[in-house]
């Protein structure tokens, strides 16, 4: 935490808890009785309630994208680089609203959650959710804040499916959609690594089919392999070769089966910080509703069909490095928009970071962001910021 808080930060922000009494009906046929979701919000809504724009997190996200929660704090936000006062995301501008997802373990009702049913823990008992799901309760936090129509939809990954579903499943809601290192759907080398990382927790001695609270342990080592395999996968080659290439922790080789290099150091230090973090159960939902997302499924597996009745604008960004959502994934979303007749801009932009750029604040990449932003502003009518001209979105369509 730094001794004071810049001037571009949030500041520092208050989680909220709402309650929801309605039951939620899922894709999977179960029903969730009631259910609370935990938001933050920063900058204010404005008289009409057109500059709402709500973000989406990716697989280990949550609630707290922005600022503080207190002094203590050794970092902010998981989006902070975004969010803020004059940044791309301009809270002097936009009222802007993160939440952590249903089935999440950061206060949203999951797995860690009581079950009103039995009056214990849901455990493994909590019913998967999609990303259709998550966004039927998105539009329930709509309605409860006031918010008849976003302004944008955002997100990354896994928040980028999210958007894009918005987009689908109600048109007349968002004015525009930003997907952000995202897919249709997932390829099946992506579901194979999903199912990799919950083999290695579900054989986790300590898991017990999802139950390790009755058993007062947790599943660190299964959780621990899950969340290194995953860290390897979000990182490109030429990332971890600049950052580590082979440099050993030591001056010599230790010929046994500890860390010799760097690179293992780090991927066991994240695995580790990980298993404090991050609840097991979660983990696997996280990863089948990343499995099961595909739009098309209601629409004979045709993507421009599924899209024709998207009624915003597109903003679609990818990442040269990025082998978990490469670039190709994201053009076949901007092909199927065009062919559906639908206003879309698309950049490609040039980095060295893997799946993990879109967390990162690259120049080029915050440029065609904060322009596409502008764009959002002046369409309900917020007086535009001069930008530089080299900040225009590539391949404007």
């Amino acid at each position: 935490m730094p001794e004071q808080i810049p001037e571009d930060s949030v500041g520092l922000v208050q989680p909220q808890t709402l309650h929801f009494d309605e039951p939620l009906a899922l894709r999977s046929g179960r029903v969730i009785p009631e259910y609370q979701l935990v938001i933050e919000t920063y900058g204010e809504l404005n008289a009409d309630r057109s500059n709402a724009v709500l973000i989406c997190h990716a697989l280990s996200g949550h609630h707290h994208a922005a600022g503080y929660h207190s002094m203590d704090d050794r970092k902010p936000g998981w989006w902070d680089s975004a969010i803020g006062p004059g940044k791309v995301i301009d809270t002097n501008r936009f009222f802007v609203v993160a939440l952590n997802n249903l089935g999440g373990c950061h206060g949203s009702t999951g797995p860690q959650s009581i079950n009103p049913e039995t009056g214990k823990e849901y455990g493994p008992d909590f019913p998967i959710v999609t990303v259709r799901d998550w966004v039927k309760s998105q539009v329930r936090l709509a309605d409860r804040l006031g918010i008849e129509t976003w302004a944008a939809v955002v997100g990354g990954s896994l928040g980028g499916m999210q958007a894009l579903r918005w987009s689908i499943d109600h048109p007349q809601r968002l004015r525009h959609c930003l997907v952000i290192a995202s897919a249709p759907k997932l390829t099946a080398q992506n579901i194979a690594f999903n199912e990799v990382a919950r083999q290695a927790i579900s054989k986790d001695p300590e898991f017990f089919g999802g139950r390790y609270k009755d058993h007062d342990t947790v599943p660190k080592r299964g959780l621990m392999l899950a969340r290194m395999l995953g860290h390897i996968t979000y990182l490109s080659d030429d990332s971890m070769r600049e950052k580590f290439g082979r440099e050993l922790r030591r001056d010599k080789l230790s010929f046994d089966f500890e860390a010799d290099f760097q690179v293992e150091s780090y991927l066991r230090y994240q695995g580790e910080s990980f298993t404090g973090s991050f609840d097991a159960n979660t983990y696997l939902l996280m990863t089948k509703a990343l499995d099961y997302f595909d739009p098309s499924v209601d629409h004979d597996y045709d993507l421009v069909k599924t899209l024709s009745g998207a009624q915003c604008k597109f903003m679609v960004i990818s990442f040269t490095t990025d082998w978990r959502f490469s670039p190709e994934r994201s053009r076949e979303i901007v092909d199927a928009l065009i062919a559906a007749g639908k206003s879309v801009s698309y950049a490609e932009v040039e980095a060295a970071h893997g799946h993990d750029a879109f967390l990162i604040p690259i120049p080029r990449y915050m440029d065609v962001f904060g322009r596409y932003m502008e764009t959002v502003a002046a369409d309900i009518g917020l007086p535009r910021k001069t930008l530089s001209e080299d900040s225009q979105p590539e391949g404007n369509r």
